[in-house]
C-alpha cells in the first residue's frame, strides 16, 4: 500500500462523537465527515485557513448532520453534501449509493461508496485505498445499535467491511472503545490479544488521546461482531442466551447484539 496522501483530524463533539476532517498538504481544501456540530469545525477551519470542499454524511441521526446548515452558511457557497440516497434528504445535495465514486481534492484518491445498513436503513460508508469512514456501523471493538435494520442486513454490512484490505484505517464516529473492549473481554475472557488491546486503549484515554483509527486487521482479530464464525465466540453466545450452539452467523449476530444491548 502506498503512503496516504491526506491527513485526518479528529474534532471532538458532544460527549463522545468524532467529526473527521480530511485535509491535504498540497492544497487548502478540506472535507468534513458527519458534522453533528458546526462550531468546533468552523474554529478548526479558521485556525488552519482551510476551504470547505465538501461534506460527507453516513446516516441521518442528528449528531451526524446537525451542523451541516451552519457549515454551509459559514462557507458562503454551495458546498456539496454527499450522503445516502435513502435518508438524510433534508441536508444531502448529492445522493449516492453503493458503487458510486467520488473524487475530491482534499483526498486526491477516489472514494467508493459502500452501503452498510443495520444501524439505520440507508447507512453508507466512504472508502478509499487507505481508509473507511463508517459512521455508526462498525465501531472500534464493536458495532452500532440496530435501530432500523435487521440482523441479516447488519451482519452482511459488517462482513463487507471486514472484507476490506487489512491495513485499511477505520474511522468510526464515537469513542466507545473501552466499553466495547470490556464487552469483548466478557465474550472472550481468555483472549490475550484483547487484553493487550485494552491496555493500549486505556493508556491512550488516560492521555486524552483517541483510540481511533483502528484497522480492519485489528478488528478482525478482536471485535466479537467480526468473529461470529469462531467456535469460542459461538459457545459464549449460546451460553449467554441459554441456547444450543449454532454456526449460523445471522442468529449469532442477533444474539450477540442483544447481549451487548443489555451489558
Amino acid at each position: 500500500m502506498s503512503i496516504q496522501p491526506y491527513q485526518v483530524t479528529a474534532i471532538n463533539a458532544f460527549n463522545d462523537n468524532y467529526i473527521w476532517l480530511i485535509s491535504h498538504a498540497n492544497n487548502n481544501y478540506c472535507v468534513v465527515v458527519d458534522p453533528g456540530d458546526s462550531a468546533p469545525v468552523i474554529e478548526f477551519i479558521k485556525q488552519h485557513e482551510l476551504e470547505l470542499e465538501a461534506i460527507l454524511i453516513t446516516h441521518h441521526h442528528h449528531d451526524h448532520v446537525g451542523g451541516v446548515a451552519d457549515l454551509i452558511d459559514y462557507a458562503g457557497k454551495n458546498v456539496p453534501v454527499y450522503g445516502p440516497i435513502k435518508e438524510a434528504n433534508d441536508v444531502v445535495t448529492h445522493a449516492v449509493c453503493a458503487g458510486d465514486t467520488i473524487q475530491l481534492q482534499a483526498f486526491s484518491t477516489p472514494l467508493n461508496v459502500l452501503e452498510v445498513p443495520g444501524h439505520t436503513l440507508g447507512h453508507i460508508a466512504f472508502q478509499s485505498e487507505f481508509s473507511v469512514f463508517c459512521g455508526d456501523t462498525l465501531f472500534s471493538a464493536g458495532c452500532g445499535r440496530m435501530f432500523e435494520g435487521t440482523p441479516t442486513m447488519f451482519q452482511q454490512s459488517l462482513a463487507d467491511l471486514a472484507a476490506l484490505p487489512a491495513q485499511t484505517k477505520v474511522y468510526c464516529a464515537h469513542e466507545y472503545t473501552l466499553a466495547n473492549l470490556a464487552f469483548a473481554k466478557a465474550v472472550s475472557p481468555n483472549c490475550d490479544v484483547l487484553a493487550a488491546r485494552l491496555s493500549e486503549a486505556q493508556a491512550l484515554r488516560q492521555q486524552g488521546l483517541p483510540t481511533i483509527p483502528t484497522t480492519i486487521e485489528i478488528e478482525r482479530a478482536t471485535n466479537p461482531f467480526l468473529r461470529l464464525g469462531d467456535a469460542q465466540i459461538q459457545a459464549a453466545i449460546a451460553n449467554n442466551s441459554q441456547a444450543e450452539i449454532t454456526d449460523d452467523l445471522i442468529d449469532n449476530f442477533a444474539a450477540l447484539r442483544r447481549w451487548k444491548d443489555d451489558f
